[in-house]
């Protein structure tokens, strides 16, 4: 009895060393093509300054080139920092490239269990220029009664505020004081 003891411990402990060399583990759905410098920069000084002035909010991120890369679009900063530094989908290059803005309610996705509606729109600095893409995604519980309108307009009157802030792109990566 106790040799069938050792065994089903030994097979046990054997199993369990093994399962990770089963599984490897998967690639990340978003790879990242940038790292943040280790001092915060200015734009996760507004990201933080926004998402404590704004409790309607989910998150923030700021997206675009850092200086310096060519065709590198990433989350440069934002309200996951584990986040930062993942390479831009599609969407938000043509955002950054072509300055349109996506409204997306986030009706029938499967991953996302928050209700929430997002808003991906170019990022202007003091001059108007398009510089870059930024996202909002806002709570929308069952029953909130807001439209794609209210959140539209919130979120242009949020950016077109933080233009007077962005004195030009290259600021933002700036270290924050």
């Amino acid at each position: 009895m106790r040799l069938l003891a050792r065994f089903v411990v030994f097979a046990a402990l054997g199993s369990c060393l093994l399962v990770p060399l089963a599984a490897p583990a998967a690639a990340p759905d978003h790879p990242k093509n940038w790292s943040a410098p280790a001092t915060k920069i200015y734009a996760q000084k507004l990201a933080d300054q926004i998402m404590a002035a704004h409790p309607e909010l989910i998150s923030v991120t700021f997206h675009g080139v850092p200086p310096g890369q060519t065709d590198v679009y990433t989350m440069f900063a934002g309200s996951y920092p584990d986040r930062i530094g993942n390479a831009d989908d599609p969407d938000d290059i043509d955002i950054s490239k072509k300055g349109i803005t996506i409204l997306d309610p986030r009706w029938h996705r499967t991953n996302d269990t928050v209700k929430k509606f997002v808003m991906m729109l170019p990022l202007r600095d003091a001059s108007g220029e398009n510089v870059g893409e930024i996202v909002i995604a806002y709570k929308n519980p069952q029953g909130s009664g807001k439209t794609e309108k209210d959140f539209f307009l919130a979120s242009t009157q949020l950016r077109d505020g933080l233009m007077k802030k962005i004195a030009t792109y290259a600021a933002l990566f700036e270290p924050a004081r």
